[in-house]
């Protein structure tokens, strides 16, 4: 039998005046006699710690100027492109109109008489009651579509049926034919019917313009929601009415915003119809504009038109910035699948 056995720290070996650790080994020899043997223990020393050697420093590679410099030129073009007109029609409608021919690029001559003679009736105008035709055109587009294209972007996003992909194919396709290809037949259909001159001569095809585009955005955004929150619905006790209703429209409300003022700015906009199917009773601001009347028959007045020009698309812009999140967001939602 062998056995090891430390001594103490301090202690020394007989016949030696070291006093360093030693280990004391034991055994049994042949002949029952215990043998000791003491031996040095061997000394084992840590390796001192080497200082971690720091990262290289990340090299940023540099990306070359010529593209970010070429997408700032385009940029830039496209906004001098669309705004060019709109300032140039802000400028003129403050500018006075003895000096309407001035190409001075900032306002000078500034006044506000434009203003004044686009609202006035003197001259035969009536561009206050042409703004209240366009406001009840517009604002009965707008419910109608939305109206129907809600229900019909349920239908076509939640339910399965035989031809679905077929009625919205007719949708889409109806919104490609050009609006000057219906202006003869709609004119001889109102014109059977009596509806000249009248408000629903101007709002039916105007909800069949914008209807498609309604039902497109609606669409897109419904196949995006989640059933499950319906059938939560309908789990607690909701009729199919009420979880649309009280789930799905309260959750569809940033697309709804959206397809609101698309559509009214589309009915807002609408001229080729409105100049043939409305007379002075019920013409919106499009056509006022077009048929406005100077002091005689040998003067137009242009500053007048830039300044009625501009209090129809000033508050369109006004709104349209305000509220520039929400129609960003209606119209990408559902583009991308959770």
């Amino acid at each position: 039998m062998m056995g090891r056995h430390s001594v103490p720290d301090g202690s020394s070996t007989p016949g030696t005046g070291a006093s360093a650790p030693y280990e004391r080994f034991t055994g049994e020899t042949p002949n029952d006699s215990i043998e000791t043997m003491i031996i040095p223990a061997v000394t084992t020393f840590d390796e001192p710690d080497l200082p971690a050697e720091e990262p290289a420093p990340l090299q940023r590679r540099r990306r070359p100027a010529g593209p970010a410099i070429r997408n700032y030129v385009g940029v830039v073009a496209i906004l001098i492109w669309g705004l060019a007109p709109f300032y140039w029609m802000v400028i003129t409608a403050f500018r006075d109109s003895a000096y309407t021919f001035d190409t001075t690029p900032w306002p000078t001559h500034v006044t506000l008489d434009n203003f004044r003679d686009a609202l006035s009736t003197d001259t035969g105008n009536n561009f206050l009651a042409a703004i209240r035709n366009s406001m009840i055109i517009g604002a009965a587009t707008t419910a109608v579509a939305l109206l129907l294209g809600i229900f019909t972007a349920y239908a076509l996003a939640r339910i399965d049926f035989r031809g679905k992909f077929i009625v919205v194919g007719i949708i889409l396709g109806a919104s490609m034919f050009p609006t000057v290809a219906l202006v003869t037949p709609l004119f001889q259909l109102f014109s059977d019917l009596g509806w000249i001159g009248q408000y629903q001569a101007l709002i039916i095809p105007n909800i069949s313009f914008v209807l498609p585009l309604t039902v497109y955005t609606l669409t897109s955004f419904l196949t995006d929601l989640p059933w499950e929150l319906e059938e939560a619905a309908r789990i607690d006790g909701a009729s199919k009415g009420q979880a649309f209703r009280l789930v799905l429209l309260p959750l569809a409300a940033p697309a709804l915003f959206t397809t609101a003022i698309l559509a009214f700015i589309a009915s807002w906009n609408e001229y080729l119809l409105a100049s043939l199917l409305s007379t002075d009773r019920t013409e919106p601001v499009t056509v006022a504009i077009a048929l406005f009347e100077g002091p005689n028959a040998f003067t137009q007045p242009y500053a007048a038109i830039m300044a009625a020009g501009t209090l129809v698309t000033v508050p369109l812009v006004i709104m349209v910035l305000i509220f520039q999140r929400r129609i960003v967001s209606g119209l990408t939602a559902g583009g991308v699948k959770s």
